[in-house]
């Protein structure tokens, strides 16, 4: 089965991660930032992963340190969960519009982090998020998973939409990504033979 439990404790966190890469899209997610579990409960919906994600942080500074430790542990959940990552397609992309919006992740499963973002917004935050923790997500992810990840604003005007399309496109790739490869159930995807 591939699904995993990740915890995670420092001076500023307490995380707890629970993820089912072949589940049907529950979620059970708290982490103190509303819009932030918003944002993941795309994931879980639109990848068709059964998340668990709790987290207690230092809200009373702000929420950078439990935005970026959850994506670190649901980097590593997903991570550990894939195992050798043998019989995975390993590469997922989606492009998805929410209303004026139109976002694009492409996602290789290489074993190698990078990230890439290109995009603007409109505003300097979303309700408490200041949008560039957004793309912090998105880069503290790729680390966790060790992915090469790249998130693309291709335009738009409503923030919010942005960051939602980029989470379902993100939602939508991994799942993807993940597919076992019929052609080869039994192989790593790499001509190296190790990811």
């Amino acid at each position: 089965m591939r699904q995993t439990i990740i915890s995670r404790k420092t001076g500023e966190t307490n995380i707890s991660v629970k993820v089912n890469l072949d589940g049907i899209g529950t979620s059970d997610i708290h982490t103190g930032v509303p819009f932030f579990d918003h944002m993941l409960t795309q994931i879980a919906h639109h990848g068709l992963f059964d998340l668990e994600i709790k987290a207690v942080g230092n809200l009373e500074i702000d929420c950078h340190h439990t935005i970026e430790d959850v994506a670190i542990s649901l980097g590593q959940a997903f991570d550990q969960a894939l195992g050798d990552r043998k019989g995975i397609l390993r590469v997922g992309y989606a492009n998805v519009p929410m209303d004026e919006a139109l976002c694009e992740v492409i996602i290789d499963l290489s074993g190698r982090p990078y990230f890439v973002f290109t995009g603007n917004w409109t505003g300097a935050m979303i309700n408490n998020i200041p949008v560039t923790l957004l793309e912090h997500f998105f880069y503290s992810f790729s680390i966790g998973l060790k992915a090469n990840l790249h998130a693309h604003i291709r335009y738009g005007r409503d923030d919010h939409h942005k960051a939602e399309a980029l989470f379902k496109a993100l939602a939508r790739g991994l799942r993807k990504a993940i597919q076992i490869d019929p052609r080869r159930p039994d192989r790593i995807p790499s001509s190296k033979g190790v990811l």
